[in-house]
């Protein structure tokens, strides 16, 4: 391991899907790497991926028949959203959103710019250097609500009550990233976990059903995350979200299957409606894709 902690690449032979995949699914949260020369990291960074190109990202959803894409701003880029920014448009425009990050002082016109580039939201990133700075986040929720923009949070949410008050008072929604990124040794009574279900039962809270194995302590069956997706799902299954969280940044010992983190959806929602509404439907809604009419797809793999 370097200087600056080199993570493992994700996995080239993954699982197939053990269920029909709805047309026009969306991978809700994924990141991409590079090419390095192009887009450079910054110095004071947590992590140093390896190059993790589109290209790689769009045959991993070729195989498990995913058509959409929402490409978070890695930690790594900081405010500079050059990668996710050309990620987007690789995709495809009609297929793909962005998550970005942006300085305190970015202007109405940038945000104009990256709006039609498709960014639907901020991130704040309290885990890892490089996020956008939570001292900011009313200043910033102010200049995005204009875009219909939500904050996405990434953040253990036995934290939350901490900062809940100020989050109520914003004018936009929020989104948290990995089912709130709380180890499940807290369990579903946790008085944080709490406040994001009554958050999302109240309508201004989205999660997604992302990163199980970044909470979970049960090794690879990550079975210990099914009560806390159960638990989302439960508070309001029309503002739940799937992301594959690819290519799972930040890992050094074991990295998850991509289609098994997809196959866990089957367990987590077992009747195809309901996946249809966390696979298609909600995001759809949240970041402003069209449904598919009379099940023809975007589906860009077929």
């Amino acid at each position: 391991m370097n200087a600056i902690n080199l993570c493992l690449p994700p996995l080239a032979q993954i699982d197939p899907v053990i269920f029909s995949v709805p047309s026009g699914a969306c991978d809700c949260h994924a990141h991409v790497f590079g090419p390095k020369k192009v887009f450079p990291f910054i110095s004071d960074r947590s992590y140093t991926p390896p190059e993790a190109p589109i290209a790689a990202y769009q045959e991993m959803h070729r195989k498990l028949g995913i058509a959409r894409a929402v490409i978070v701003q890695p930690s790594v880029y900081g405010n500079d959203n050059g990668a996710t920014l050309n990620a987007i448009k690789q995709y495809g425009d009609d297929n793909a959103r962005g998550i970005a990050v942006v300085a305190k002082d970015v202007s109405e016109a940038e945000l104009e710019t990256l709006h039609q580039r498709g960014i639907r939201g901020v991130r704040f990133n309290l885990l890892f250097k490089g996020g956008t700075q939570l001292k900011d986040l009313e200043h910033i929720a102010s200049k995005i609500a204009a875009f219909r923009w939500h904050i996405q949070l990434l953040m253990d949410v036995s934290e939350l009550p901490l900062i809940v008050g100020r989050l109520r008072r914003l004018p936009t929604e929020f989104v948290f990233d990995h089912m709130g990124h709380m180890p499940t040794t807290c369990r579903t009574d946790n008085v944080g976990f709490k406040t994001l279900l009554d958050l999302i039962k109240e309508g201004r809270a989205w999660a997604k059903l992302s990163g199980n194995y970044r909470i979970s302590s049960a090794g690879p069956s990550y079975k210990d995350a099914k009560v806390f997706a159960y638990a989302l799902i439960s508070a309001s299954k029309n503002r739940i979200v799937w992301g594959s969280d690819w290519p799972h940044p930040g890992l050094y010992n074991e990295m998850p299957n991509d289609g098994a983190l997809l196959n866990a959806l089957d367990d987590y929602a077992p009747s195809a409606a309901l996946k249809k509404a966390i696979l298609v439907d909600n995001p759809a809604q949240l970041y402003g894709f069209n449904l598919p009419t009379n099940g023809a797809a975007h589906d860009q793999w077929k």
